[in-house]
């Protein structure tokens, strides 16, 4: 994206077509002298307006051979003018509104395109408000979350963010790094005297404070991609336990080829589902068994992969199944679970063929291996789950009978799960982190903290020390744009939608 602040642009801020108006924006510094030559209003020109002001005015064709004056009417539209720098990009902008008609929007566009002005690129006008000093890069991509968000816990978070809640942290941190390296700096001009201003007791406790405060922030990011993309929920088991039943079953569609073959799932298949107002995203997986085939060996890897990332693991268990196969299977998903930040649910599966009583050796032997490793076991009946169950589904394994194909025990399941999210998700001041860019610098300051923490245990040089704080620095800086190249910026903002 080449960054060309001296046109002016013009986008539709609106989908046309998919409601009664649509709204066009213009922003640069003719922005207002272009409006003028597309509307026409009865109370003197857009340029001479105030600011914060709207004009009613009509759009006219152009005239037809050599006729004088206007064309045809296209529409009557209202004007919202905003003066830099009180504008979202901090330039003259307009913003024209009229009805959502494909051909009326595909008209305006194209006469405020002859009348001067360009075609916005992907989140343009966000870059603009960015590099005029709007807000920072974090705020920048924030709005476009708010945007994308689908729950309110995902508004939420966004919001916060586009208010400038995660940056002022960040500033905070790299304000009081600069202080401490400036002050390292000064030392080494006097090198000669050994004259020590940085304090080295203040330093170490500074840097316990930032790096736990930056390791807070990167292990936050685990619940707020779950926030933003969904929680995580991988349906594991052997093949032809139900796995893809329940994933139609859940979703209310076949999503999910249902055979009687095994191995027909090789690879992952995600869909998303809202309960209770928490964004679930359930990945049904290949189906755990010793196989040759290689395709399905990639599959199986694969499944497994899902289980380290998710937030939630039902595992599928066929009650009809032998007991020494099932129970290979509880064993595998297990080992595979931490239950310090996941939580497990085992699925009886098949209720409406073989009753729980009637094969109570599987439920026997999950609750003795559960509790042989020191994890809570919570056995539920299938009619109803409380709300109140919250505090005890966390840091433990819970158990379900349910059949997929009669959808017993699904509505069950749906509380379980959103009780085990609730506490999570609920309203608080906390900063999560969502962005994968941003966990990434962060990883990378907190590299680097550590290594000057561990270097003057050591005895490091002051420059040494020194340069591994401003690597730090940079990292963090990078988060908020007070550090940034072209690239980085056209690879944010190309995946804006046109308009924003």
């Amino acid at each position: 994206m080449y960054i060309r602040n001296e046109d002016t642009i013009c986008a539709p801020a609106t989908v046309p077509g998919t409601g009664a108006i649509s709204v066009i924006r213009v922003s640069g510094p003719d922005a207002l002298a272009v409006a003028d030559k597309v509307v026409t209003t009865r109370r003197g020109r857009i340029s001479d307006a105030p600011g914060y002001t709207i004009r009613f005015g009509t759009v006219y064709s152009a005239p037809k051979g050599n006729a004088s004056g206007p064309g045809d009417a296209i529409d009557e539209v209202l004007v919202s003018v905003f003066r830099a720098p009180h504008s979202y990009t901090g330039e003259d902008s307009v913003e024209i509104s009229c009805h959502a008609s494909s051909y009326i929007v595909s008209a305006v566009l194209d006469m405020l395109l002859v009348a001067g002005a360009r075609a916005a690129e992907p989140g343009e006008f966000t870059q603009r408000a960015f590099l005029n000093g709007k807000m920072d890069l974090a705020q920048a991509e924030a709005v476009a979350d708010v945007i994308a968000s689908q729950n309110a816990d995902a508004h939420r978070v966004a919001f916060r963010q586009m208010k400038g809640g995660f940056s002022s942290e960040l500033r905070s941190m790299r304000s009081e790094l600069l202080e401490i390296v400036s002050l390292m700096e000064l030392e080494l001009d006097f090198s000669e005297e050994e004259v020590e201003f940085a304090d080295r007791s203040r330093l170490d406790s500074l840097l316990a404070e930032i790096i736990a405060h930056v390791g807070r922030l990167v292990d936050s990011f685990r619940l707020g991609n779950a926030i933003k993309n969904g929680v995580p929920v991988t349906i594991a088991g052997a093949t032809n336990t139900g796995k893809s039943t329940l994933l139609n079953a859940l979703l209310g569609e076949d999503r999910a080829i249902v055979s009687d073959i095994h191995g027909t799932t090789r690879d992952t298949i995600e869909e998303m589902l809202n309960i209770d107002g928490v964004l679930f995203r359930f990945i049904d997986t290949a189906g755990l068994r010793e196989t040759s085939e290689v395709v399905e060996q990639i599959g199986i890897g694969r499944t497994f992969r899902k289980i380290s990332e998710a937030s939630v693991v039902i595992g599928m268990v066929d009650l009809t199944r032998d007991f020494e196969s099932s129970c290979e299977t509880v064993r595998e998903i297990v080992k595979n679970v931490d239950l310090d930040i996941q939580n497990l649910v085992f699925l009886l599966n098949k209720t409406d063929i073989l009753g729980i009583n009637k094969n109570v050796n599987i439920l026997n032997f999950i609750v003795s291996f559960v509790e042989s490793k020191d994890i809570k076991v919570n056995v539920f009946d299938k009619t109803e789950i409380s709300p109140q169950i919250v505090g005890a589904v966390r840091n433990s394994v819970s158990i379900l009978p349910i059949s997929a194909k009669t959808g017993s025990g699904i509505p069950a399941l749906r509380s379980l799960l959103a009780a085990s999210q609730r506490d999570l998700l609920a309203d608080s001041d906390t900063t999560l982190v969502t962005n994968q860019r941003h966990v990434q610098a962060l990883a990378e300051a907190r590299t680097s903290l550590l290594r000057v923490r561990e270097g003057l245990a050591a005895g490091l040089p002051t420059d040494l020390a020194a340069q591994d704080i401003r690597e730090a620095i940079y990292h963090i800086g990078s988060i908020v744009g007070e550090i940034s190249t072209d690239e980085v910026l056209g690879n944010i903002f190309a995946n804006f939608c046109i308009g924003k």
